[in-house]
């Protein structure tokens, strides 16, 4: 109880009423933050479970404080700040796969080489400390892939394409703020780069619940 009331101390203090309407930005920190205190052990699968449906459901910042009171600094507090990301890492392959998934941190720039592999990046539950990720592709065959959810944009303006394909089918139009930008450049050549977003919302996939069924002449 003192941790909850110093959390929320320190909130009014910084000028920030306990009482003030969360927004989704204000969710999807405290769920990041629950998410990396599970993976460190700092909360039970059940906990776990139990504070991400508070978390979903929370309605004001106050609420939404006391489900990290016992837990490290939520993000973009007043007076705290987020862990730094990686400024670069390197996925580099020939005939083979590689995939990025759960809770990974995303960097800042990301360079990919890949000789007839494929390539999955999974954004759905990784944890985001930036605004923006450029990608410096470099694939012969194979496939790159880039599963996103409401709130990432990506640009493939900057991408040159030789005997290949790129689809971009709901990648956008969520009407959810942006959180990340994803800049993909580079060349691909004989292979293909697929976004797509998750059949389900976020929130829905938080809490296991189906996705709405879709019409028979959906694509």
């Amino acid at each position: 109880m003192a941790g909850e009331l110093s959390r929320a101390e320190e909130f009014a203090g910084s000028g920030v009423s306990v009482g003030l309407r969360a927004s989704h930005a204000d969710r999807d920190r405290v769920v990041d933050v629950l998410r990396i205190a599970a993976g460190d052990g700092r909360l039970t699968s059940e906990e776990l479970d139990d504070r991400l449906e508070a978390a979903l459901s929370a309605r004001t910042v106050g609420e939404l404080s006391v489900l990290t009171a016992d837990l490290p600094a939520v993000a973009g507090e007043a007076g705290e700040s987020a862990a730094p990301a990686k400024n670069f890492v390197r996925i580099e392959q020939q005939g083979s796969s590689a995939r990025r998934d759960g809770g990974w941190v995303v960097p800042r720039r990301m360079e990919i080489r890949s000789s007839w592999g494929d390539v999955t990046l999974d954004f759905t539950e990784a944890v985001i400390t930036q605004s923006a990720l450029r990608i410096d592709l470099d694939m012969l065959g194979g496939s790159l892939v880039l599963m996103t959810r409401p709130g990432i944009v990506v640009d493939t303006d900057s991408l040159t394409v030789s005997y290949a394909k790129v689809r971009t089918q709901g990648a956008g139009g969520t009407g959810v703020p942006v959180s990340l930008r994803i800049e993909l450049a580079g060349d691909i050549r004989y292979g293909r780069v697929v976004v797509r977003s998750p059949r389900r919302t976020f929130a829905q996939w938080l809490l296991r619940r189906p996705a709405a069924r879709t019409s028979p002449t959906g694509c």
